[in-house]
C-alpha cells in the first residue's frame, strides 16, 4: 500500500525547512545554497514574492519532504536559451529528506506537478534544466516524458535543458492517477 503525495503552497513558515534541504550533501552541488540562514532568508523572501514563479513543498501523507519552484519561462534566466512561447512553464525540485531518497518518489511527484501545470490549457510546453552532473534526476525527468535538448550555460551552473510536451505526457499519462510511493 503506497502512501499519498502531495502540495502545499511553500511560505515564510517553510523557511528554516527549505534552509535545513539546502544544506544536504545530495543537495547543495546542485542548488548552491548552502549559505547562512540570513543570506537564504533573503533569497527565499524574494522568490516567495516573485510573482513569475510558485513555492510549494511536495508531501507524503502531509509530511514535508521536497521543493519546488514552478515557474513561467517568460520573465526568467532560462527565457534566452531557446525560443520559448508565452505559457511555457518550467519546474525545479529537490527531495529534501534523505529518508525518501531512492524510494520512487521523485518520479510520482515530478508527473503530478507536470500534470498540475498542464491545467493552464494554454501551456503546450514544461522546461526543466537539471544541473548537468545530476544524472539521476535527468533519468527521472526522461522517464516523466521529458527529453532533452541541449546542453546551456546558466549563471549558476551547466544545464541540461529538457522539455515536456503535452502530447507526449497525455500520452505517457492520461490513464495514470497514482499519487503513492514507497
Amino acid at each position: 500500500m503506497g502512501r499519498t503525495i502531495g502540495f502545499r503552497r511553500a511560505g515564510i513558515d517553510d523557511l528554516a525547512l527549505v534552509h535545513r534541504w539546502m544544506q544536504e550533501e545530495h543537495v547543495h552541488p546542485f542548488w548552491n545554497l548552502n549559505i547562512p540562514l540570513d543570506r537564504f532568508r533573503t533569497h527565499y523572501e524574494k522568490a516567495l514574492a516573485d510573482s513569475h514563479q510558485t513555492l510549494y513543498i511536495g508531501t507524503i501523507d502531509g509530511e514535508p519532504v521536497s521543493y519546488w519552484e514552478a515557474y513561467w519561462v517568460k520573465g526568467d534566466v532560462l527565457e534566452g536559451s531557446y525560443p520559448a512561447a508565452p505559457f511555457d512553464q518550467g519546474v525545479h525540485l529537490l527531495i529534501g529528506e534523505k529518508a525518501y531518497l531512492g524510494k520512487g518518489c521523485a518520479l510520482p511527484f515530478l508527473r503530478e506537478m507536470v500534470r498540475y501545470q498542464f491545467q493552464e490549457p494554454k501551456t503546450a510546453k514544461v522546461a526543466a534544466e537539471p544541473d548537468i552532473r545530476n544524472e539521476k534526476m535527468i533519468h527521472v525527468f526522461e522517464r516523466c516524458g521529458f527529453r532533452r535538448i541541449k546542453p546551456i550555460p546558466l549563471p549558476d551552473k551547466q544545464a541540461q535543458l529538457m522539455f515536456c510536451e503535452r502530447e507526449e505526457f497525455e500520452k505517457r499519462w492520461n490513464d495514470v492517477y497514482d499519487t503513492t510511493c514507497l
